[in-house]
């Protein structure tokens, strides 16, 4: 894809949502680190559920650390892998009031050596808790990306590494949001909604639908 045509999608993003953000519910970076941790293999509407009940009671590190694995776990049981996400975020609780003063880093080293937070994790924290102008790759940016070309690649780190060189530099703030709205609801896995697409006639994809079934497409 020429620089040209990706400027043109992102300027069209842009358009269409000028404010993008997460659609996880949170009030401070430590309930956005919470609702990440959570996030992975879960959906957002799932963990904001789950967050809503749970930040009523503890919604820092100090009372994560007082909860314990056993009082945090049945606030999380919806959510997949919820025994293992109750144990890291005990721990980077605890880590966060031995280490950081409770207080949430704003660097990427501090963020990884993190119980339960990887690249990913890091990378949407430093975006939007912090500013910091990092994209981060999920299924549906992984998913986009490859099928429109914008940043084609075989794993998630060759991926990002392409959107950040590639993608100009005034929409990097942003990147992350646009791109994983529009996986989530247009270009989703199975039936891509390209009839509604913003973008349908710059993207690269080759087998674009001609239409979208009514069930799939919130109609029926």
């Amino acid at each position: 894809m020429n620089p040209i045509k990706r400027r043109a999608i992102f300027e069209r993003l842009r358009a269409a949502n000028e404010t993008p953000t997460t659609e996880l519910d949170y009030a401070s970076p430590f309930e956005l680190l919470v609702a990440v941790v959570l996030s992975a293999q879960a959906t957002d509407k799932g963990v904001n559920r789950a967050t809503q009940k749970l930040f009523a009671v503890a919604n820092t590190p100090a009372a994560f650390v007082r909860l314990g694995v056993i009082g945090l776990t049945p606030f999380i049981t919806s959510i997949g892998l919820f025994r293992t996400k109750a144990k890291n975020l005990v721990a980077l609780s605890e880590r966060l009031l031995r280490e950081h003063h409770g207080e949430v880093p704003d660097s990427r080293d501090a963020l990884e050596a993190l119980p339960g937070v990887g690249r990913k994790t890091a990378n949407v924290m430093l975006n939007t808790a912090f500013g910091q102008e990092t994209i981060a790759v999920d299924t549906h940016i992984f998913r986009v990306s490859n099928r429109t070309r914008i940043a084609p690649g075989t794993t998630v780190r060759e991926v990002e590494g392409k959107l950040m060189k590639f993608v100009p530099l005034e929409f990097h703030r942003n990147a992350h949001h646009w791109l994983i709205l529009h996986g989530r609801y247009i270009c989703v896995a199975r039936t891509p909604k390209c009839p509604a697409c913003v973008i349908r006639d710059l993207c690269e994809f080759p087998r674009k639908t001609a239409t979208i079934p009514a069930a799939r497409a919130g109609l029926g």
